[in-house]
């Protein structure tokens, strides 16, 4: 009987065999409505990829910053057949720590899915397939971790793409609002500003939003709305 990565293999391009038989460490792969960005709402494939340089204070998947399982991107592909959906987003961890997240990527945009890519910002985006949509997550003061993000990063971003920040207090916001302003993040693409759960009421952030007028998105986290503190929805 033919292996999966064969039978993937046997529907596409010979060019494209070399990607499907990367191999990258899987965390999970489930189905569930997208929590957060534009796309909030979609029935989503999520891929989450194991592993993560940062330590966020606020880091609400730290399950997979180890273990996981070992898949090519044949069997990843293999593992989404079963979803009636158009959309996949890639997570982590932070799934450009691994080279293989690449390759993914492409193979994914190659078979017609709408992906988007949730990235730290702490690593370069520039070769990310142009295919794809990349969520850039600038860690705040708040975060522990302001000091990783890669401020180049900008400069590889279009309108296809999302920059979020996660807030945790007054100060993140203060800060937040200097970055959009002084960097002109709003005319590169949408921005986003999310309360961190548990830290910052959602209400107090609007407040702050209209107040100063922000051309910015409020984002609240629907998957947590939905199920609380759920791995794998």
């Amino acid at each position: 009987m033919a292996s999966t990565l064969e039978r993937a293999a046997a529907a596409v391009p010979a060019s494209d065999t070399t990607n499907l038989a990367a191999s990258l460490r899987i965390t999970e792969i489930f189905f569930s409505l997208q929590g957060e960005t534009s796309r909030t709402g979609l029935p989503t494939v999520f891929v989450r990829l194991t592993g993560c340089p940062l330590r966020c204070g606020y880091c609400d998947t730290a399950y997979a910053f180890h273990g996981g399982q070992t898949m090519t991107v044949a069997d990843v592909l293999g593992a989404m057949a079963g979803f009636a959906t158009r959309y996949v987003t890639v997570t982590g961890g932070e799934p450009l720590a691994q080279k293989s997240c690449h390759a993914l990527l492409s193979a994914l945009c190659d078979r017609g899915y709408s992906v988007s890519l949730e990235t730290s910002g702490a690593i370069d985006v520039a070769s990310v397939d142009a295919r794809v949509s990349r969520v850039l997550d600038i860690k705040t003061p708040g975060s522990g971790e302001v000091d990783k993000n890669l401020w180049r990063n900008l400069s590889h971003l279009n309108a296809r793409d999302e920059i979020k920040f996660v807030l945790c207090n007054e100060g993140d916001y203060e800060w937040a609002k200097q970055q959009l302003v002084e960097r002109g993040l709003a005319a590169i693409c949408p921005v986003l500003l999310s309360p961190s759960h548990r830290e910052l009421e959602a209400g107090r952030l609007a407040d702050w939003i209209l107040r100063d007028q922000l051309p910015v998105r409020l984002q609240t986290q629907l998957h947590k709305q939905l199920w609380g503190e759920q791995p794998g929805r």
